[in-house]
């Protein structure tokens, strides 16, 4: 379990405060990760929908909430953990109405499967319509 608890906060504390290089360590090489209408292939990929997050705030952190909550051992199993994003909008998102340096705040849930030591594949719930709404896109 601590191997799967380790990868996690990597995840959380390191891939999500922008060393992007951490996912070629903690992702298996044929890494799939499931967002809401976009799915991921490989590390690469992974590090690069995180950065394009990055891209409309400034400050990001984040915190876990629940978990990590493992069903597992050794370097295999499920993970599932529940996290809140802060940051500062920078701007740039569609239909957004709000002035950058607002602070936004969300909730959301990750899914890890885990494979010889790493994470094969991610599933990820958050609030966005929440987000949306603070961010002025949504009446």
């Amino acid at each position: 379990m601590e191997v799967l608890d380790g990868l996690y906060r990597r995840w959380l504390f390191e891939v999500w405060n922008g060393d992007f290089g951490v996912t070629g360590q903690i992702l298996a090489p044929d890494f799939t990760g499931h967002w809401p209408n976009l799915e991921v292939r490989g590390p690469a990929e992974a590090a690069d929908q995180v950065r394009r997050s990055h891209e409309y705030f400034t400050g990001v952190r984040t915190s876990l909430d629940v978990g990590p909550v493992i069903d597992g051992s050794g370097g295999d199993g499920m993970v599932a953990a529940g996290w809140s994003f802060h940051g500062a909008y920078r701007g740039g998102i569609p239909g957004a109405t709000a002035e950058p340096g607002t602070p936004v705040s969300f909730r959301g849930q990750d899914i890890f499967r885990a494979r010889d030591g790493r994470f094969a594949e991610y599933w990820v719930v958050s609030d966005v319509m929440g987000m949306m709404t603070a961010l002025g896109a949504l009446g």
